[in-house]
């Protein structure tokens, strides 16, 4: 503006909108990998010990995204060849045991080696409709631990989580109609009526 006219007062209002913007961009990730331990945090709903991590991570990897996706989409192409195998073997072992009504050698004797890959059609099923995290057996828990070198697990756990488990069954208290405050364990211990 010339000296001799006044300057244009800007109005709060009418503020042009910055170009700036800002948003979070992600260009990689990051994977730690721990060493798996007996767990004392979690309770599993299928008895036995729980699964945990070492205190500290063993390794670190980088992925970009693009390459992350792709090593997910190749882990859980592997865990569905196994939940497919797995499917199979039991399929084959109704079969020969005629639903479970008949005792056979034969299937008591089949393993997962027994299921040829080429019985397994893991390309025509879509990967990403399929649901990953499931409750693993207390065998397979066992043995995972086993395979990463605990040695000892400590039954003592296994006791406190059955108590756990056993008291989660029990919700609330006795009362029918009415709430009576003196015999009431949700009132006794400071919670509203169940």
């Amino acid at each position: 503006p010339s000296p001799a006219s006044p300057p244009a007062a800007t109005s709060i209002l009418k503020r042009q909108k910055q170009l700036c913007r800002k948003n979070v961009r992600f260009d990689q990730v990051t994977v730690y990998y721990f060493a798996r331990r007996q767990g004392f945090t979690s309770v599993p709903s299928q008895g036995g010990s729980s699964l945990g991590m070492a205190q500290r991570h063993n390794s670190v990897r980088r992925y970009t995204l693009c390459e992350f996706a792709q090593e997910q989409e190749v882990n859980h192409r592997e865990i569905l060849r196994e939940h497919l195998k797995e499917e199979k073997l039991h399929a084959k072992k109704m079969k020969l045991t005629k639903n479970g009504t008949v005792e056979s050698e034969e299937a008591d004797g089949l393993t997962l080696e027994d299921v040829s890959d080429d019985d397994i059609d893991v390309e025509n099923v879509e990967v990403d409709d399929y649901f990953f995290l499931q409750p693993l057996p207390t065998k397979r828990r066992r043995a995972l631990l086993r395979a990463s070198g605990v040695h000892r697990i400590d039954a003592e756990e296994k006791q406190e989580l059955r108590a756990i488990r056993l008291s989660r069954e029990e919700c609330g208290c006795d009362c029918r109609l009415y709430c009576d405050p003196e015999a009431c364990a949700c009132s006794q211990a400071g919670i509203k009526c169940q």
